[in-house]
């Protein structure tokens, strides 16, 4: 087991309690009431630390090397698994699985990140960073699910999609954008699940759906903590400082509605307990796929587009005869602003 640099305490005393049984067998003496107390003093100490985790100390349990990648919950929670490889345009790219298969009698698609455990594997995987035939992969697949009538079900884990120059060059932005466009179209009902990072354009390429989860332990923001604090700080050691800014932790993210639900996790990361983990999103999952069993096409879409819409807050200027005055507005009503922008009130900020 890897701990992290704020579980030291709890190393430590933990080691003092194996240091202290193993005395107790050695020297056949009995110490277990001062056992006992310092097992209760580990875990109030525990449950301190983890309750009150700071942006920072949670973006570290998200990328746990330990922690469940997206082929661990799909091998616990389906059966009948097919993968399916290729784009069909140039080639296969392993940092996305894409496949269907069936939870308690429910066909679906399933599409995620795949970061790798091993230096080969991570290098096979790409870190988890896909290219754009990993998007397009992905959007082949969802396209076969509507054809066929079947939720999709999307796992969101990495740091971003890979920035490098033959991605770039056989069309990154596209894919990520044609992904988006087309996911507000599908016919079928789509949950995401952010199961460890989520990052950039990268997440938002399979990130569209009717329900957003998000585990507890896991982030969701438009860019890294260390990237943040190059550009306004020029300093990626004040990434602590740009995670508590960019309000990326499942907390702010359902406060602001950015996600739906947040998926509790065992004390101190879905890596402690698989099982647990792994049990809890399989109820999430089926309770959100039957809220959508008797919904009508247009009803999903509409609903879908109306969630989205509702995101983000910005000003305008607006003209009160000879005076100008700001006022706040939600995307509820851009529609409106847009119009009253073509007739003269100036809009002065989107931070969208």
């Amino acid at each position: 087991m890897r701990y992290l640099k704020f579980e030291k305490p709890m190393i430590e005393l933990d080691g003092k309690i194996e240091e202290l049984i193993k005395f107790s067998e050695k020297e056949n003496i009995d110490v277990s009431f001062e056992i006992n107390n310092m097992k209760q003093k580990l875990e109030d100490m525990k449950k301190n630390i983890y309750l009150n985790l700071s942006s920072w100390e949670r973006i570290q349990i998200a990328r746990h090397p330990e922690r469940p990648y997206t082929m661990d919950y799909i091998n616990d929670i389906f059966t009948k698994f097919i993968v399916f490889h290729g784009d069909r345009c140039f080639s296969e790219d392993k940092a996305m699985v894409t496949g269907i298969g069936e939870i308690e009698g429910n066909n679906v698609a399933v599409i995620g990140h795949q970061k790798g455990r091993e230096t080969t594997e991570k290098l096979e995987r790409n870190f988890g960073c896909a290219h754009p035939e990993g998007y397009r992969k992905a959007l082949r697949i969802m396209k076969l699910a509507e054809r066929f009538n079947m939720p999709i079900i999307t796992f969101i884990d990495t740091p971003g999609a890979y920035p490098g120059i033959g991605a770039e060059e056989r069309g990154q932005a596209e894919a990520i954008a044609v992904n988006i466009r087309e996911m507000f179209s599908l016919k079928v009902p789509i949950i995401v699940v952010i199961i460890g990072e989520g990052g950039s354009g990268g997440a938002l390429g399979i990130g569209i759906g009717d329900v957003i989860c998000i585990l507890e332990n896991a982030y969701y923001s438009v860019i890294s903590p260390e990237g943040c604090a190059a550009i306004l700080w020029k300093d990626p050691a004040k990434s602590n400082l740009a995670a508590e800014a960019l309000k990326l932790t499942p907390k702010d993210l359902l406060k602001l509605g950015i996600v739906d639900e947040v998926i509790p996790e065992p004390l101190g990361g879905a890596h402690k307990d698989f099982k647990k983990i792994s049990n809890s999103l399989r109820d999430s999952l089926l309770n959100n796929l039957n809220k959508f069993k008797n919904i009508s096409e247009n009803d999903l879409l509409n609903t879908r587009y109306e969630k989205f819409r509702k995101l983000g807050v910005y000003s305008v200027m607006q003209s009160v005869g000879s005076e100008y005055k700001e006022t706040n507005d939600s995307s509820e009503n851009s529609e409106h602003s847009l119009q009253q922008a073509h007739n003269g009130v100036e809009r002065v900020d989107d931070p969208r």
